[in-house]
């Protein structure tokens, strides 16, 4: 059976955009024309830097825990919680002791987030 064009997989890595954000976490991107998902995994204790973009952010932890800082608090979370970060708002994530997954979803796409590559974006401060 042939793939189904716009059919994906949330475990099967050989699908998306892969991108290195920082040191433990890794994203693989789907990017559609008015929004774009971010699958993130998150290492143990991994810690992404805390940044900024003008797209509005959706999170949604799939699996794992640990503390989403946002607009200067830091907030408890785990599987099953889920966030909105509005456009321009410092933001983070730290990842718990067993790690996390994370399935973000941008409006509209991120255009750094279109090719593979590193980092959190030029916006990353």
């Amino acid at each position: 059976m042939s793939k189904k064009e716009n059919f994906y997989n949330l475990n099967d890595m050989s699908q998306g955009i892969h991108r290195e954000l920082a040191l433990g976490i890794w994203t693989r991107i789907f990017t559609g024309e008015r929004a774009m998902l971010s699958v993130v995994t998150l290492a143990p204790n991994a810690e992404g830097s805390i940044h900024s973009h003008p797209q509005e952010q959706w999170g949604i932890l799939l699996e794992g825990g640990g503390v989403r800082i946002q607009d200067g608090q830091e907030v408890p979370v785990s599987a099953g919680d889920f966030w909105r970060t509005p456009g321009g708002v410092e933001h983070g994530i730290r990842a718990g002791a067993k790690g996390a997954r994370i399935l973000d979803v941008f409006s509209p796409p991120r255009e750094e987030y279109t090719k593979s590559g590193t980092g959190f974006g030029k916006e990353s401060s």
